[in-house]
């Protein structure tokens, strides 16, 4: 089942429980799904990269959202926020956790044959595409220099 039935599916169930919160969060998402799709550079149909990549996007924004304004005093606007995150994670897969992260750009490391900064950027390369959806860029990029260093 692709993305775009699963987020259909979701929002029709949203609309029957009348759950706001669900409805915002995956018209969202939806609306990222069209507007990817009518894009001139696209193809019409997403790729399972450019779905992980949609959603992560979006779960990135609402965090950001909820940190400035979290930092602003503004619970009231942080809440909703992180919940739509939340919301929107259940459809990426499962994360990793960083020793397991760890793991996998270790071997990459060693696949390689890299030995210092000088190769952070093919290491990077390999490893995000391998951990795409599973792992939050930042955290492979602090791994990746603490390897490489």
């Amino acid at each position: 089942m692709s993305l775009e039935l699963k987020i259909t599916a979701a929002l029709k169930e949203a609309m029957k429980s009348k759950n706001q919160m669900a409805l915002t969060a995956l018209r969202a998402v939806k609306s990222a799904i069209l507007l990817h799709k009518t894009q001139k550079s696209s193809v019409g149909e997403l790729s399972h990269e450019d779905e992980l990549k949609i959603l992560q996007k979006l779960v990135k924004q609402r965090k950001d959202s909820a940190t400035i304004y979290t930092g602003q005093g503004r619970n009231d606007l942080a809440d909703p926020e992180i919940k739509e995150a939340e919301l929107i994670q259940q459809f990426l897969p499962k994360a990793l956790s960083e020793d397991e992260v760890k793991e996998v750009v270790k071997s990459i490391i060693d696949e390689t044959g890299a030995e210092g900064m000088k190769d952070m950027g093919k290491v990077m390369g390999m490893s995000t595409k391998k951990l795409m959806g599973k792992a939050d860029g930042k955290m492979i990029s602090t791994i990746v220099r603490e390897f490489l260093s």
